[in-house]
């Protein structure tokens, strides 16, 4: 039988060196925009277009456009049918004459617009900070009930509490990951984080915490079933049991996901490459450190109990 947590050491290594990277790619972002990730309008306050154009539009050339007028990093998404040509534009704030330089730019260039159905808003900084705070309260809180969970799941497994700190060390790992790839893609491909960033972040959350509690469930299985062998074999033969079903479960996935990103629009991207590197990280994380974590623990403290019956 293959022993993967005997090999814990070269794991954690390895994603000891992908946490450093993140980490030094946050710090880098830091020094150049003042974040760990680059902030988009959602959270520090902008303008916000919707514009019903009269003939098909490029997304590329509305984003050129806007570019042209000292308004760079612009997010173009499509609203409703394509038949209806429908964008929404979220920008910078931008004043009242910029608006009507805009659209007439808009017109001459791109099409022309329904001028009745224009609609033109600004979010203030003040709620762009609202809207950051409630996104860490809502990652606190994911948290709390992870662990809340796990430990109430497996309250009749011994030491029940080290199975929720596991997961949370596994959930830690996912989001420094993502963090600091989202962080490189804001430097290198000016990505900024929005509402659909924060989706992604929630989403990794919960990607943290499925293939962890079907490891844990087969562990919780197999303790009565191998009360004869070490606690460290029993992790590693869950791990064997389950691995096939969590790699076919997540494969599938990431092959629609990377779909999207090879066909999909331009605005959606960040959002699915997200969750894809956080995907990829959670199926990692799961079999490659937080159950040989748990065994690590349980060694641990059989060890110093040990000690102590000798003293």
């Amino acid at each position: 039988m293959f022993n993967i947590v005997e090999k814990r050491r070269w794991y954690f290594t390895f994603s000891g060196i992908l946490i450093a990277l993140s980490i030094a790619v946050m710090v880098i972002s830091t020094i150049q925009f003042g974040q760990p990730v680059r902030i988009g309008i959602d959270f520090t306050g902008g303008s916000i277009f919707v514009l019903t154009f009269d003939q098909d539009v490029n997304e590329d050339n509305l984003r050129s456009l806007f570019a042209d007028y000292g308004i760079e990093n612009a997010i173009v998404q499509p609203l409703g049918a394509p038949e209806e040509h429908v964008w929404q534009i979220r920008t910078r704030e931008v004043t009242a004459n910029e608006v009507g330089s805009l659209l007439v730019a808009l017109e001459e260039h791109v099409g022309k617009i329904d001028r009745d159905a224009l609609t033109f808003d600004t979010v203030e900084p003040a709620v762009g900070s609202e809207v950051a705070r409630a996104a860490s309260l809502a990652i606190l809180v994911a948290a709390f009930v992870i662990v809340a969970f796990m430990w109430f799941s497996f309250r009749r497994v011994p030491n029940a509490f080290r199975y929720g700190v596991c997961t949370i060390v596994g959930m830690s790992y996912n989001l420094i990951i993502t963090f600091g790839f989202y962080s490189l893609m804001g430097i290198l491909a000016g990505w900024e984080a929005d509402a659909l960033f924060l989706t992604a972040i929630l989403t990794v959350i919960g990607f943290s915490v499925q293939d962890v509690i079907v490891v844990f469930d087969r562990i919780r299985e197999n303790i009565p079933r191998h009360r004869n062998e070490p606690y460290e074999k029993v992790v590693n033969r869950s791990i064997l049991e389950t691995i096939h079903r969590s790699l076919a479960t997540q494969i599938n996935a990431m092959f629609v996901m990377i779909a999207v990103i090879l066909f999909g629009g331009a605005s959606i991207k960040p959002f699915i490459a997200t969750m894809l590197v956080g995907m990829v990280s959670e199926t990692y994380a799961a079999i490659f450190i937080a159950v040989p974590l748990l065994a690590v623990w349980e060694k641990a403290a059989v060890r110093r109990k040990m000690a102590r019956a000798t003293v």
